[in-house]
């Protein structure tokens, strides 16, 4: 296969694409000549009403408007990746984690897949073609018993759902694959390396050194970039990856111990 990478002619869908690795993707998708349309629940100024629809992904109600929207404004769609996940959850270890707090991690963090999938996979499936793409975590291996828990939880069902999803619909001419991301130098995590730093005494290197320890360390010592994500994301999305389903890639800088 010759020429650049390319996405032209696609539709795709990109859940949260306002910021970070999901910002990255709508930004990425659209260079390589994509149709796209994200959500999240408010528009910022850099995307056009037309590209954006304002939608609680954690919501069925919220789901089935973007589903809507997909079919309105797309005409149906060839890629959908999900990008929408995060966590609110306190401190505390396991017995801080009430219900609410579970319902919301599975809502964020689960069903806003699960629910968009079966609203536009079936559509894929009687296409002949399509590609789902689940962003999972690597905290589904490595989680952090005194904040991530219940994150950590989600991503693995995640995880285990997509595989089931590519075993069903693969053979129908739909990819489904997972990316499992370490830490990404987002915005969020900025402030939060910026916050350690300060509480510590040290400068923004060292507030990076205190995450990157917190996580085993990372071999090549620094985390992903947003972009270097979303590379990723486009490389599996595109024809180039055509025998590609069924498997979850890593990017994590090494974090992920193997044998």
């Amino acid at each position: 296969m010759t020429g650049f990478l390319t996405l032209e002619g696609k539709r795709a869908l990109i859940t949260s694409g306002t910021r970070g690795a999901g910002a990255a993707t709508v930004a990425l998708f659209r260079e390589l000549g994509a149709q796209v349309l994200t959500a999240a629940r408010s528009r910022p100024d850099t995307l056009s009403e037309a590209m954006f629809v304002a939608a609680d992904l954690t919501t069925p109600e919220g789901c089935a408007t973007l589903a809507a929207a997909v079919r309105e404004r797309l005409g149906g769609v060839d890629i959908v990746v999900h990008m929408l996940g995060g966590s609110s959850a306190p401190a505390g270890g396991f017995a801080a984690l009430r219900d609410a707090e579970w319902t919301n991690e599975l809502n964020i963090n689960l069903m806003a897949a699960v629910r968009l999938d079966r609203e536009l996979v079936p559509a894929m499936v009687e296409q002949g073609r399509g590609v789902v793409i689940h962003v999972t975590s690597i905290q589904r291996e490595l989680p952090l018993p005194e904040a991530t828990t219940a994150y950590a939880a989600a991503k693995a069902a995640l995880s285990t759902y997509s595989k089931s999803l590519s075993k069903e619909v693969s053979p129908k001419g739909v990819r489904v694959t997972r990316v499992s991301p370490g830490w990404i130098e987002t915005e969020a995590s900025v402030r939060l390396a910026e916050r350690l730093a300060q509480d510590a005494g040290t400068d923004y290197e060292g507030g990076k050194r205190i995450i990157m320890d917190s996580l085993g360390g990372i071999p090549i010592g620094r985390p992903s970039t947003p972009e270097e994500v979303a590379n990723l994301i486009a490389f599996l999305a595109s024809d180039r990856a055509a025998t590609i389903t069924g498997a979850e890639y890593v990017i994590d800088g090494g974090t992920v111990p193997t044998a």
